[in-house]
């Protein structure tokens, strides 16, 4: 079955970086674009970054543009996100969401992994 597992979250102090990975099984992952959400404490679930299957396209929210960079290993089958200059605004559970293969990665998520919490304070 699909299985999507992040982990890297963690507590940091506003200006410091983090490096999300989600590790994928279960589905051909270099077929598949791919998605990190996040959802802070009262808020809906935002679209931060998409990446399509061969890393051809990348889309950010403007929130993290210049900030988060979204990448992928399909050897590895493996997602990244890194983060630079975290603000207290990003404070979320981050998920990894995956795409049916073939899909267009404007379509939504069809498979979402559990989550890992950010925060960032000082």
């Amino acid at each position: 079955q699909v299985q999507l597992v992040e982990s890297g979250g963690g507590l940091v102090q506003p200006g410091g970086s983090l490096r999300l990975s989600c590790a994928a099984s279960g589905f051909t992952f270099n077929r598949s674009a791919m998605k990190w959400y996040r959802q802070a404490p009262g808020k809906e679930r935002e679209l931060v970054a998409a990446i399509t299957a061969l890393s051809r396209n990348l889309n950010y929210a403007d929130s993290v543009k210049g900030r988060f960079t979204i990448s992928r290993d399909n050897a590895k089958n493996l997602l990244f996100l890194e983060m630079t200059s975290l603000k207290p605004e990003d404070t979320a559970v981050y998920y990894c969401g995956a795409l049916e293969s073939g899909k267009p990665w404007s379509s939504g998520v069809d498979y979402w992994g559990k989550g890992t919490l950010v925060t960032v304070s000082s």
